[in-house]
């Protein structure tokens, strides 16, 4: 019985080593995998193994020349997508979003529109302000919810109420609404009831990809990035996909 025991835990043993040395090199392989490059027009290291590559801007961007922005190429990369930050809240729209929204779409850029949203402010309230903004067109990206501060709310309150203006979006404009948030936040205060909805990660300052235990749409890989047309530091943001994945996403 002894001998019987012994070999049992033995064979556990190297179970557990075989599974972390798998665990291992499918980690070595994913880093390895993920390949940055330094631009010096964009001032950032540039994650090249995707292909399609965009920005999000607020009225802290200032007077952007998005004729400047659509034309800048290096290398293969160029800006491809823009999320707008239109409203906040109940009340606040941003200042710059008209202007932006319309001039992005001018110069040929794939537009999506983000609102900043507060647990602890009517959710219905804040859906209709940011109605009351957005007009969505085929080719333009879903809503974005930009859900980032718990306020000190706990995590079902948050989930209840950030629930409430998904749907109130899907109904408005017939898709499921993106969800932009961070790693902590995703897993802290939503998690799996929001896996149905595109995620839109922000992961800075690390070569690596996200860490999140399930399936991201866009990455916001930095917020140090450089591009013509806009004066201050702006997002940078890669899509996890083809051209035809993108238009897929966008309102038909």
């Amino acid at each position: 019985m002894k001998i019987w025991k012994q070999g049992q835990s033995l064979l556990v043993l190297l179970f557990v080593a075989a599974l972390a040395i798998a665990s291992w090199w499918w980690w070595q392989q994913r880093q390895e995998a993920l390949n940055f490059v330094r631009y010096e027009e964009f001032g950032i290291d540039m994650p090249v193994n995707y292909a399609i590559h965009g920005i999000d801007v607020s009225k802290f961007q200032k007077d952007i020349n998005w004729e400047a922005v659509r034309q800048m190429q290096v290398a293969r990369i160029r800006i491809s997508f823009a999320f707008i930050k239109a409203t906040e809240g109940i009340t606040r729209q941003d200042a710059a979003f008209k202007r932006n929204w319309q001039k992005a779409g001018k110069a040929g850029l794939i537009r999506g529109a983000y609102h900043f949203f507060y647990a602890t402010r009517d959710p219905i309230k804040q859906s209709i302000n940011f109605r009351n903004v957005v007009t969505l067109e085929s080719g333009d990206l879903p809503p974005v919810l930009d859900i980032e501060t718990h306020n000190n709310q706990p995590a079902a309150v948050i989930r209840s109420t950030a629930k409430i203006w998904l749907e109130e979006m899907e109904k408005a404009y017939g898709v499921k609404p993106i969800i932009y948030t961070n790693l902590r936040f995703y897993n802290t205060y939503l998690g799996d009831e929001f896996n149905d909805y595109p995620l839109w990660i922000a992961h800075y300052y690390q070569k690596e990809r996200p860490r999140v235990d399930r399936e991201w749409v866009f990455w916001q890989h930095s917020d140090i990035g450089r591009v013509n047309g806009i004066k201050t530091i702006v997002d940078f943001n890669v899509f996890r996909g083809d051209s035809a994945a993108l238009m897929k996403l966008c309102l038909p």
